[in-house]
């Protein structure tokens, strides 16, 4: 993750992360890879003491605001760990035209894979402030809106805006 601009600074603030599919596949349609994501994320949550924030998983990528001891290393888990999952359920499903383009993306300094699922980087932004934070999960909550998903944010099952209004939702947060 050390291919990027973009610096973990901090490990006890909160980061916005976008974690991306490579060539936007829209992997996330399957409510079984959204499974091994919203799983993943529960693991962090209870065993690594990972802070949610806010999430929405839209159907190519992620966006989170997460906080840790180590974000970097329990963010780089939760990309390899997802990545080893989803590759195992296309290669079950015998999905050939998802394996086919996640073979052609995949960067060529990873020999030890043959497809590569997330792309590089996550662009981490420090959450500075209050008004920082809450602009940021605006932008969260009103990305399905915004790609024409849903008229209505809280009708997105996969995102964080549903806990804020006591709907049942996929994943827990904490309050900022």
């Amino acid at each position: 993750m050390s291919r990027t601009r973009y610096k973990f600074l901090d490990g006890n603030r909160p980061y916005f992360i976008t974690s991306t599919v490579v060539g936007w596949l829209p992997l996330f349609a399957s409510p079984h890879i959204v499974d091994i994501v919203v799983n993943s994320l529960k693991f962090l949550q209870n065993e690594r003491d990972l802070s949610l924030f806010a999430y929405v998983i839209m159907v190519n990528h992620v966006h989170l605001i997460v906080a840790s001891e180590n974000v970097p290393k329990d963010i780089g888990n939760f990309r390899s760990y997802t990545a080893r999952r989803i590759v195992d359920y296309l290669e079950r499903k015998k999905a050939e035209a998802f394996l086919e383009v996640m073979k052609f993306f995949k960067a060529g300094h990873k020999k030890d894979r043959e497809y590569q699922v997330w792309q590089e980087g996550l662009k981490p932004k420090v959450i500075l402030d209050k008004e920082m934070m809450l602009q940021k999960i605006n932008y969260i909550h009103n990305n399905p809106v915004r790609s024409g998903l849903v008229d209505d944010s809280l009708h997105w099952r996969y995102s964080s805006a549903r806990n804020f209004v006591d709907l049942p939702a996929v994943l827990e947060i904490v309050d900022y």
